[in-house]
């Protein structure tokens, strides 16, 4: 169910806040791909495929702000204003990040924006990374007698990684998606290891999730420093799983 917000200022145009999944544009959500079609302004993230972007209708201006991992990107700050100028004027306008807008997407401070500024706005949910790479596993992200719980853990380095619950990750039975952690990851590996992880729990990076160029590598905790250095994209770290290999949908790089 989306969430809209009835704003102060009726003049104004409406913002849209949505997720366009992890890339493939099957993934897409059908509000999502209406709001695409319908909108005068796309401000999109750089990784939101141009399969995705395609869908636009002629009318739209597209807008990339940056945000790829550790790329140029715009500062937050400027985004939020952006949205907001656009909406002042009347405009119909389509902030579009990859995955999900609530996971790990700045959602907040652009929803703080908006309601400053009295505007109106909808949230549609996207796929997230993290479920369309444990689909390309064959795996679920939680089953009955191994997982009571998952976690969804961030940080763009070291420092991102800091307030993590390591003592709860390390536990046997422990299923995490670790988003943006391919440059911490000899740091992740070494955090696990002093709260007791074994080196043989199953660890998988999955690079461009959903897209035709995917590619997963599966190995141990004792590999994830040496997996993480073979990725140049954008990957989510699966920990806990390792791929089904009769199910996986694309071909399985194993550590050796």
């Amino acid at each position: 169910m989306t969430q809209s917000h009835t704003p102060r200022h009726t003049a104004f145009g409406h913002v849209t806040l949505a997720g366009a999944g992890p890339g493939a544009v099957a993934h897409l959500t059908l509000a999502v791909a209406r709001a695409l079609e319908s909108a005068d302004i796309v401000l999109h993230d750089k990784l939101v495929s141009e399969e995705v972007l395609a869908l636009a209708g002629p009318q739209a201006t597209l807008i990339e702000t940056g945000k790829a991992g550790f790329g140029p990107a715009m500062a937050q700050e400027e985004i939020s204003a952006l949205i907001v100028a656009f909406a002042r004027e009347g405009r119909n306008v389509l902030r579009l990040k990859s995955g999900d807008p609530g996971v790990f997407g700045r959602l907040g401070e652009e929803l703080d924006a908006l309601d400053a500024a009295g505007i109106a706005f909808t949230v549609l949910p996207g796929l997230t990374a993290a479920s369309a790479a444990a689909a390309s596993l064959g795996q679920s992200l939680t089953e009955r007698g191994r997982n009571r719980e998952l976690r969804l853990v961030t940080g763009h380095g070291a420092e991102g990684f800091a307030e993590a619950d390591w003592a709860g990750l390390a536990r046997p039975g422990a299923v995490a998606a670790i988003y943006m952690g391919k440059r911490a990851a000899r740091f992740i590996q070494g955090r696990l290891m002093m709260h007791g992880a074994s080196l043989s729990t199953p660890v998988t990076l999955v690079e461009n999730a959903s897209r035709t160029e995917e590619r997963v590598l599966s190995g141990t905790l004792a590999d994830l420093p040496a997996l993480a250095a073979r990725l140049d994209g954008p990957a989510v770290i699966l920990w806990g799983l390792a791929p089904r290999a009769a199910a996986a949908a694309q071909p399985i790089e194993v550590a050796q």
